[in-house]
């Protein structure tokens, strides 16, 4: 997913989208994410002034909640399912030989997510927003090589 490079007036003008809100921190914050795909530094005292917060209240909520990056994120992602039913089916052992093997790509950032839902079908993953099922080394290999 491409996002804007980041614009402080454009953020601006998200945030005073957002401020109006009940509890506008949170859905200022994911609005901002899903512009830019993480939350600059930059946007904590554009944010702190529009909704009368102190920065570090802001920054405190940003660093709270892991989804919430603050450097732009690398163009693929992994999201390897960790959950019980996925390690029953051998899913711990293949996410590290997954990690061991992608160590060096910086173009992929690799999390572990606990559950897909897809529990009946793991070891289970999904890359840039694709879910995957019933995977093994050579599939999973295959589809992250497959986007470059």
């Amino acid at each position: 997913m491409p996002f804007a490079h980041w614009n402080a007036d454009r953020a601006a003008a998200i945030v005073a989208a957002q401020a109006n809100r009940e509890g506008a921190l949170l859905p200022v914050l994911h609005a901002l994410d899903h512009a830019f795909g993480h939350v600059p530094d930059a946007a904590v005292p554009i944010i702190a002034q529009a909704l009368n917060l102190s920065r570090a209240e802001v920054h405190g909520v940003i660093s709270f909640y892991h989804d919430f990056k603050t450097t732009p994120p690398p163009p693929h992602v992994l999201k390897l399912c960790r959950a019980e039913a996925c390690q029953a089916r051998g899913g711990e052992a293949m996410a590290a030989r997954t990690l061991a093997r992608l160590a060096d790509r910086a173009d992929i950032a690799i999390e572990a997510v606990y559950c897909l839902g897809l529990c009946a079908s793991g070891p289970a993953a999904m890359f840039d927003g694709r879910l995957a099922a019933r995977l093994d080394d050579d599939r999973l290999t295959a589809i992250v090589e497959a986007a470059g």
